[in-house]
């Protein structure tokens, strides 16, 4: 088990009451485990305290990236939510903190 910032990168964002969050992965191996390991529903468990609507993934394969729609995350937009810090720019780094559990042959194609 490692942290997500191993093997990924983030960006970030925020559009009304939802956030966007973009995991680009170091190589296609690794990519194609994320493509089985990091769901819809492992993401909205990880954003659980944060994430009151769905999750939705998109798949950006030639650049080995998934990007997530994090409904409901901002409690009424960006602007307005500062007084409870809640703004999409965050959401990037937090998901570096996720723990994955990687095989080890293809966490070695990232070092």
């Amino acid at each position: 088990i490692i942290k997500l910032n191993k093997i990924a990168y983030a960006r970030s964002g925020d559009k009304g009451r939802n956030s966007n969050v973009g995991v680009i992965f170091e190589n296609k191996t690794i990519y194609n485990w994320a493509l089985k390991y990091l769901t819809e529903i492992k993401v909205k468990d990880f954003f659980k305290s944060a994430v009151n609507g769905n999750v939705i993934r998109y798949k950006l394969d030639n650049i080995y990236a998934l990007n997530f729609i994090l409904e409901d995350s901002l409690s009424g937009g960006g602007s307005e939510s500062m007084q409870n810090d809640a703004q999409g720019k965050t959401y990037g780094q937090a998901i570096l903190m996720m723990d994955v559990d990687i095989p080890e042959e293809v966490y070695n194609e990232s070092i």
